[in-house]
């Protein structure tokens, strides 16, 4: 399971040219699952997502979690994140999570964000989304597990 953190002022994800999803400051998260992935591997990188100190304090000090500023997340599937790239010149998806399987992953993976009670929101699961964002900063991080 990878994931890409950026911290935004804002971000949105449309899907046929209408957007379906919009937050203010936050995190747009990137979710890739790969084959053998886990609910304890989301129950780690949702915590850590939730608790990585990557927003400024009064003194401009990533000090901040998403959850200290009240931050909003909208959460985007990508399973080119599962992409090898070691060989030749065309990415492979071996890793990658089947559809199915990935699905499940992802669903859960929203459902543990949820819970931290912040403004969450999401990309359709498949679809060929367009993907806006202001990255604050800018920061951005890849998680894995």
């Amino acid at each position: 399971m990878k994931i890409v953190l950026q911290r935004v002022t804002r971000a949105s994800v449309s899907v046929e040219g209408k957007v379906i999803a919009a937050i203010n400051k936050g995190l747009l998260i990137l979710f890739g699952a790969e084959k053998f992935d886990s609910d304890d591997k989301i129950d780690f990188l949702a915590e850590k997502t939730l608790n990585l100190r990557i927003f400024p304090d009064e003194n401009g000090k990533m000090n901040l979690s998403c959850l200290d500023i009240c931050g909003e997340v909208l959460i985007v599937s990508q399973f080119t994140l599962a992409a090898d790239c070691k060989k030749g010149r065309r990415p492979g998806f071996d890793n990658a999570a089947l559809t199915a399987e990935a699905q499940v992953l992802y669903q859960n993976f929203v459902d543990k964000i949820s819970m931290s009670g912040l403004k969450v929101a999401e990309g359709e699961f498949g679809a060929d989304m367009q993907v806006e964002l202001i990255n604050d900063g800018p920061v951005t991080f890849i998680l894995d597990r």
